[in-house]
């Protein structure tokens, strides 16, 4: 058993107290595309993963205090909840950037200019699985420090939440 945190809007966490569980859904997915891609990991790599759309988790407890979370004056929740290590897969924040703006993700320079280059045999999408590899070496020059891990679940069980923190988001900084 671990312990994990999830950011959740209020009325979300409302919903999920009226019907027992907390699931992720459709039309919450930020990038559609590459939720689907992240589910078929899931149904991949956990044994007791059931289709669902998943679940964001934190492996840190995240600061409710940072203004990149929710829009401005959100009602929100940060829940602390506890989870069977198997029923969570693991993957590396920032590699997930890969992912998300449909890019290869690479190790070093080198190999960033070697692949777009048509040089290596790794696909794109093959790249992307490197995400979950939390044990690799990457030049820190190229990809900085890597020190921010989430999680994504399935379904989770009211009875998992352990702690339930209301908060008001902040006022998103506008550039």
């Amino acid at each position: 058993m671990a312990t994990y945190w999830t950011l959740q809007e209020e009325v979300v966490w409302n919903e999920a107290v009226k019907i027992g569980y907390l699931e992720g859904k459709q039309e919450y997915a930020m990038y559609p595309a590459e939720y689907i891609w992240m589910m078929a990991q899931m149904k991949l790599r956990l044994e007791n993963y059931n289709d669902e759309y998943p679940i964001w988790l934190w492996i840190k407890k995240p600061d409710m205090r940072s203004a990149s979370h929710f829009k401005s004056y959100t009602r929100c929740v940060r829940l602390t909840i506890d989870l069977e290590e198997e029923n969570v897969l693991v993957s590396d924040f920032e590699d997930w950037h890969s992912v998300l703006n449909n890019g290869f993700n690479a190790d070093n320079e080198q190999e960033y200019d070697d692949f777009y280059e048509g040089k290596l045999k790794i696909t794109k999408e093959e790249s992307w699985e490197r995400i979950f590899e939390l044990d690799r070496i990457q030049d820190p020059l190229w990809s900085g420090v890597r020190d921010w891990l989430q999680g994504v679940t399935g379904r989770i069980d009211i009875n998992k939440v352990k702690k339930v923190e209301h908060f008001v988001s902040r006022k998103q900084v506008e550039f």
